[in-house]
Formats: structure tokens, sequence, C-alpha cells
């Protein structure tokens, strides 16, 4: 028996979240044994090019000895201690100064990250009903498993078994980067939206840039109507560069949430936004919300030690924008000379690379048109070349510090060879 069969005996899928599975790529997932700088090495011994990181937080790349000297240290101090520690306040006061925020509230992950902020909210607002965008995914809690239709807006139509209507009846959805789709439900349901939430740059659908005067607009409705608009940066938060990308665009969101990086690769998420919303939370607030290792020493202080780093070298987010640049350039090239049909989509360091026939992609409904068995081939020729890209078409293509021009030159020369051998 293989170590995948035995794993399908013991746990659902035999993985323990369903991308893991490879069912994307039509092949049997990769089981990892370790990882060093920017390589993965699997059960047998091969040895991969990672561009998965652990889906974003490896931004400074796998065991960077400094970070695993201090670790050690870390586990004789003690896991959790269900009190309240000073790593704790030192954390908050780096995150908060990074996103120009005013308080934090640390949790488990990005999934209750979103979850609670949409809670808090709800609370603040004294509303129910709340917007997201098709392709946009915040993590599974049930009011946002929802998927779109064929128009602009959905109700009541859940993307998981088990999430009950009840629970779904609240939330609609919008198309991303399309105004004309928020603006009909705000004409259907007046006063009756607590928040919008949206990832500023769409990572969950393959990486696609927001059109700066969709979020513009979409902030000024939403303080026009009186509505919290949410920034979902689990993914973009310290990795684009440090504290949130609304930086760029010189916006504010009212709340934002964060996850990956900020716990050094351990799990964590949390979310910000002013005093006058955050203390609607309990103990001093009516907003319930509560986690037993939330802000556990070793997160918070794995994490401190990442973002003190990127902090204080600053040109790591440059040379991770230089070698996706580079890489961009590359695969570009190297579809015009196979004469693949695909595009890649790159906002700074965050990229993808869509296989078919585009005019543009700007939303879900763009994506949709992607040919998935074209990726699966490509995958598995850049597998078979030491290259470990996300296992489905729908994800980005994540570098760290760990990664050079060296390597991204070897990754471009091949998936040359991968497109010319899948078009055979």
């Amino acid at each position: 028996m293989n170590l995948y069969e035995k794993a399908r005996g013991l746990i659902p899928g035999g993985v323990n979240s369903p991308v893991r599975a490879f069912r994307s790529v039509d092949m049997d997932p990769v089981f990892i044994r370790s990882a060093k700088g920017p390589y993965l090495y699997d059960v047998n011994g091969n040895r991969y090019i990672d561009y998965i990181d652990s889906w974003g937080p490896m931004i400074l790349g796998h065991g960077r000895e400094d970070l695993i000297e201090k670790a050690k240290g870390y586990l004789e101090e003690g896991l959790t201690f269900g009190l309240p520690s000073d790593i704790e306040v030192e954390m908050a006061e780096l995150v908060t100064k990074a996103t120009g925020t005013q308080m934090v509230r640390m949790v488990n992950s990005g999934t209750e990250a979103t979850m609670s902020a949409i809670r808090l909210a709800r609370g603040y607002t004294g509303r129910e009903k709340l917007i997201k965008f098709e392709g946009c995914y915040h993590g599974h809690s049930d009011s946002l498993l929802v998927k779109s239709g064929s128009g602009t807006l959905t109700f009541n139509a859940p993307t998981s078994a088990g999430v009950p209507m009840d629970t779904i009846k609240h939330t609609l959805v919008c198309e991303y980067n399309n105004m004309d789709s928020v603006r009909e439900v705000l004409r259907e349901f007046p006063g009756q939206i607590a928040c919008v939430i949206l990832e500023p740059i769409a990572g969950n659908m393959g990486v696609v840039p927001p059109d700066i005067h969709f979020l513009t607009e979409l902030r000024e409705l939403t303080r026009e109507e009186g509505i919290l608009l949410i920034f979902d940066e689990v993914i973009t938060g310290f990795r684009i560069g440090y504290g949130s990308v609304s930086k760029d665009w010189n916006m504010e969101a009212d709340l934002y949430c964060f996850g990956k990086i900020i716990g050094g690769g351990l799990p964590v998420g949390a979310f910000a936004g002013p005093r006058e919303i955050m203390n609607h939370l309990s103990p001093v607030g009516d907003v319930y919300q509560a986690g037993t290792l939330s802000g556990n020493p070793l997160a918070m202080k794995m994490g401190r030690d990442v973002l003190t780093i990127l902090r204080d070298n600053p040109q790591i987010y440059q040379k991770m924008e230089d070698l996706a640049e580079r890489l961009d350039r590359g695969l570009t090239a190297k579809l015009e000379e196979t004469k693949t049909p695909g595009v890649v989509k790159r906002y700074r360091s965050m990229l993808s690379l869509f296989f078919g026939e585009f005019e543009d992609i700007r939303s879900y409904e763009d994506v949709k048109g992607a040919d998935t068995q074209m990726y699966a081939r490509y995958f598995k020729e850049m597998l078979a070349q030491g290259i470990l890209l996300a296992p489905a078409q729908f994800e980005g293509i994540f570098l760290s510090d760990a990664h050079n021009e060296e390597l991204i030159d070897y990754t471009i020369e091949a998936a040359g060879k991968a497109m010319l051998a899948m078009r055979k």
C-alpha cells in the first residue's frame, strides 16, 4: 500500500485541505517530507523548486537558519498559556503600525478572521446583509460559501452541501471589477447592507488585478451608504509590501483581515481596524469572538521575527517584484515562441499563467474560460523538470526571498519545453 492509499483510508480524500488532492491536475498528490530555502523534498527524495510557498506565508523561504535557532528557544519557553502574554502586545503594535490601523484581534486562521470581521460589521452597523464577489474566496465559514449564477446577483446558492439556506440568504454576490453589479444590489436592498468584503487583489481565481476605478468607486459608495468595506488581505497582507496593499492606492478600508505571513508559517489570522469599530468586540463590546489558541506565544514570536525582517529589509519586496517581472516576461515570451494560447496576469510579485484564448481577464466569468486540461498537462511537464506549481489552474505563483534569477531563468526554459511537449 502506498502512502496516498493509506492516507485515503484515514483522512477524507487522503488530504486535510481539498486542493492538496491534486484532482485538478489529474494525478496523485506529492507528499512532502522537508523543505529548505526555495526547495521542497518529497518522501521519495525528489527535489522541487517551490512556487507554492505554503500558499503564501513562506516569504523568506524555508528553514532560514536564524529563524530556526530562535524557534528552538521559543519551544522551551512554552507553546500556549491560555492567558495574555507580552508578545501579543508587541505583535499588535507591529501590525497596527504597519497597516495604519488602531486595534487588532488575533485569531487562528484566515477563515476565522473574515468570519469574525463580518460578525463585527453586522454588530456595528445593525444590518444583516453582506456583499461578496464571485471568485473571491474568504474561507469556509457558512455565510461565505456562496457561488454566483449567470446573472450579476446570486441569492440562496450555497457552494457546499451542509450550508443551510437560511445561513446564506443574507449573502449577495456581485462581479469583481464591476460596479454596476454593486449598484444593482444597493438599489434592491437599500439600507440593509452591513459590509462589502473582497480581496483587493483577487488571488483565489488565479491572480486578477483590480481596476483602480472600481476600488475607488467602491470605497466612495460604501462610505456614502454607511457600509463597512473589508479588505481580505490574508494573501496580500505583508506579501505585496510591508503592511496593507491598500497603500498602493492611498486608500483605507474599514476593516482588514490578515493571515499567512504574520505567523511566520504557523497557523494564524488577524483582523484590524479603528477603535470605534474594534471596541464593539467582547469583552468591551457586545460582539462575541474568542479562541483558546488566539495569539499563542509561539506563532506570535515567529510572526514578530518575520515581520521585523520584512520591515527592516524593504529590498526583499523589490527583489521579489523584480523576479516576478522577469518570470512574467519570460513566460509571456515562451507562450509566443511556442504559439501556446495563454496569458500571464501579474500584480507586483503575485502572478498567474492562464491557458486559453482571452481578450482580457477582469473577473471570474473571464477566468472560467481558462483551459484547465492544458494546465494539468503543463503542471505535469513542469513537475517532471523539478518545478512544483500550484496543483490547480486558479491559484497564484508565490515567490520568496530564497528564489533567485538563476532559478527563474531555469523555470522559464522549463516552461518553454513544457509548452512544446504539451502541443505534441
